[in-house]
């Protein structure tokens, strides 16, 4: 395979490493946030939302919900007083949400999301165990690198997020469409291998912000987080909203 045709797989393991300059372009980033934004967007899509729009700072938020927009967030797991809901997947498990356009503002997950906008990809997808399966069939459809953009935890590291990207690495590296030749992209698999066993009491264990979530009593929704395939779809961000992929390609 000449090196023009090689699709190529990098993991940033934190938005404080992503540096867009020097990305190559015809790449895709997919955009994780475990705990919780990228959950609960996959969740929100599945109960039938129609679009996401996420924004970078509370009082843009602010002014959607002065504008009549539904707006669910949080910063610091503290859902901002004017919110509609937070940011836990089980709130996007309502009916209430069916056809709405809903603003998110998070901690980290938007965060990212208005980081990777500057880059200029090709496309900007959501990805979480939710919808990993349906995901890497996307993935594995079209023509382009990809490049998993971990939101970590306020710039530093975090290992769920870190254990997503390996897991979805296998998925589509095992299929041969892509090469791997990067050591971010090695040790996200490395740290699949080692916890796939039984994800959810390795990230129990290992992972700080369930613990943060825990003694704010946000617990609730952590089997359902590291569940996969409960998601048959593809958020993808269409200029500043998030819609289905599936849905939205389809209707073009």
């Amino acid at each position: 395979m000449s090196s023009e045709n090689t699709k190529q797989v990098e993991v940033i393991f934190s938005p404080a490493l992503f540096e867009y300059r020097q990305i190559k372009s015809n790449y895709i980033i997919v955009i994780v946030d475990i705990l919780r934004a990228t959950t609960s967007i996959c969740t929100a899509f599945e109960w039938g939302v129609n679009s996401m729009i996420p924004v970078k700072t509370i009082n843009e938020a602010r002014e959607y919900k002065n504008k009549g927009f539904m707006v669910a967030g949080e910063r610091i797991e503290e859902t901002f007083e004017f919110a509609d809901l937070g940011n836990g997947a089980n709130e996007f498990m309502t009916p209430n949400i069916k056809g709405k356009d809903i603003v998110h503002s998070t901690t980290n997950g938007t965060v990212a999301i208005s980081m990777a906008q500057e880059a200029n990809p090709n496309e900007i997808l959501i990805g979480a165990f939710s919808n990993i399966s349906t995901l890497a069939e996307y993935l594995l459809s079209k023509k382009e690198s990809v490049v998993i953009l971990c939101s970590g935890w306020k710039n530093s590291f975090c290992i769920e997020d870190s254990v997503f990207a390996g897991a979805l690495l296998e998925k589509i590296l095992e299929k041969g469409c892509y090469i791997n030749h990067n050591d971010s992209a090695y040790s996200a698999i490395d740290l699949w291998t080692s916890s796939k066993q039984n994800l959810m009491d390795q990230m129990q264990t290992k992972a700080s912000h369930m613990n943060r979530l825990r003694k704010h009593k946000m617990d609730d929704v952590f089997p359902y987080t590291y569940t996969f395939d409960t998601c048959n779809v593809v958020p993808k961000l269409y200029k500043d909203i998030l819609k289905d992929a599936l849905r939205e390609d389809i209707n073009k």
